[in-house]
């Protein structure tokens, strides 16, 4: 052993130096000990022996106090999307509206009728919460709510298909977030994939010609996250609805986005939405709760009251049912559906996309105007931001951002280190704060972190 190494302190000693001794009455002694030896073990690696350890007691405080608040800080936080992607995917999607959180509060501050039957007093189904809503607001005949969309796929595939072939266009087997594919999904469900068509081109009869006596469903995939044009073709779910009837088989469509109201009066047109969806003649419909519905991450299945019970009874329907809280959001965010004007001002994704250009503007304007009173230099530029969540792929929303004056490399850096994480776009070697993806109550806690990333 060398001699620097030698003149390492051992983990007991420091812990009985007296400002350590203090710092293990207010802080638990095993966070405290396991910081002191990490703090050894680096120096150790450094291979200059003590010279990277804290040379007092104050400076061993606070090398230990900054290890433990490292510790135990929580992995998934809250931060502010300044990307301008409203329904950013790996920002959590939809915010949830202030009647959701509250439901959830109020649902998880004690005992709930999550499973109980209040009418007969006896045990019920956590299946009943949401179906009432789903099907008044789409018109379907009954309803399911799983974990989220892909479950809600293998389960209806599990129900309907398993040991048989699924029929799926060419055109429609698209990779979603995170490199998952929407054939590997559906391959786990224990189906055979029979594709038919071609990427560009898939006809009614393409369908026909390939239905046999092991087919056990059509699936039909919203392309929601791009878009195909040219030299193009595809089957309409109406046109599978007939196909299907006339070969006994059921229709499974995969909606994808959770669009509940008409946004084409904001300028967002091409998007179907579930009441449409729903009326098309799918067997069943399947959408998310957290894109452009707004709601918690759920799967959510429309369809013929047959086929959803059929689903209701599956084993794999308990490995994928949701929990109170996701339900007590979800039936929550349901309910504001019944008035579109409240919807879309109290569902804070809705009320993102609807905001108008000049709504923003006058926002970052203000933003700007804040730090101006501080000395921090920062303008107003036009942007453009875009829906997310895979859905309005070719859409860009007028927006207005604010630029911030620096090294945009460095400023990105500390805006994600902030108390509350700042994560923006670097465009054109500039930080883009993009406001249409800010909360407007977050206006104000934007403002101080910048202030605090600029110095």
């Amino acid at each position: 052993m060398t001699t620097e190494r030698r003149s390492l302190p051992s983990v007991g000693v420091v812990l009985e130096r007296p400002a350590m001794r203090a710092l293990i009455e207010r802080s638990p002694r095993t966070l405290v000990t396991d910081a002191v030896r990490a703090i050894i073990a680096d120096a150790r690696a450094d291979g200059h022996g003590g010279a990277t350890l804290p040379v007092d007691d104050d400076g061993w405080v606070r090398e230990v106090e900054q290890r433990i608040a490292h510790r135990i800080a929580p992995s998934l936080r809250a931060t502010i999307n300044a990307t301008g992607v409203v329904l950013h995917t790996n920002l959590g999607r939809a915010p949830l509206a202030a009647l959701a959180l509250e439901a959830i509060a109020e649902v998880s501050r004690g005992a709930s009728t999550l499973e109980y039957d209040l009418a007969r007093g006896a045990r019920g189904s956590r299946h009943v919460h949401c179906a009432a809503l789903l099907t008044e607001l789409t018109g379907a005949e009954d309803a399911l709510v799983v974990n989220n969309c892909a479950a809600a796929l293998v389960l209806a595939l599990q129900a309907f298909a398993a040991g048989r072939e699924t029929l799926v266009s060419r055109g429609e087997l698209v990779e979603i977030g995170g490199s998952f594919r929407v054939p590997e999904i559906m391959s786990t469900s224990g189906t055979t994939l029979v594709e038919v068509g071609t990427t560009n081109r898939t006809h009614v009869d393409d369908y026909r010609r390939a239905l046999g006596p092991r087919t056990g469903a059509i699936v039909k995939v919203h392309r929601s996250n791009f878009a195909q044009e040219g030299f193009v073709a595809e089957a309409s779910v109406r046109d599978l609805a007939t196909v299907a009837a006339d070969a006994g088989v059921p229709l499974i469509h995969d909606f994808g986005s959770g669009l509940m109201v008409d946004l084409s009066p904001w300028g967002l047109t091409g998007e179907p939405t579930a009441r449409d969806a729903a009326a098309e003649g799918a067997t069943l419909v399947l959408m998310s709760g957290d894109k452009l519905l707004g709601g918690p991450q759920a799967g959510i299945i429309l369809g013929r009251a047959a086929a959803v019970a059929r689903l209701r009874q599956h084993p794999l329907a308990r490995a994928l049912r949701v929990d109170k809280l996701t339900l007590a959001a979800l039936e929550a965010t349901l309910g504001l559906y019944r008035d579109t004007a409240i919807a879309v001002q109290a569902i804070p994704a809705l009320a993102m996309l609807t905001a108008t250009p000049a709504r923003v503007r006058a926002r970052a304007d203000a933003v700007v105007a804040t730090l101006a009173r501080y000395g921090q230099r920062a303008h107003v530029a036009a942007s453009e931001a875009t829906v997310g969540g895979g859905a309005f792929p070719t859409a860009r929303l007028p927006s207005w951002c604010v630029v911030l004056e620096g090294d945009a490399v460095t400023l990105e850096a500390r805006l994600r280190a902030g108390a509350v994480p700042v994560i923006g776009r670097i465009a054109d070697g500039r930080l883009l704060l993009d406001l249409r993806s800010v909360l407007e109550a977050e206006d104000a806690t934007l403002a101080t972190l910048v202030r605090a990333a600029l110095g």
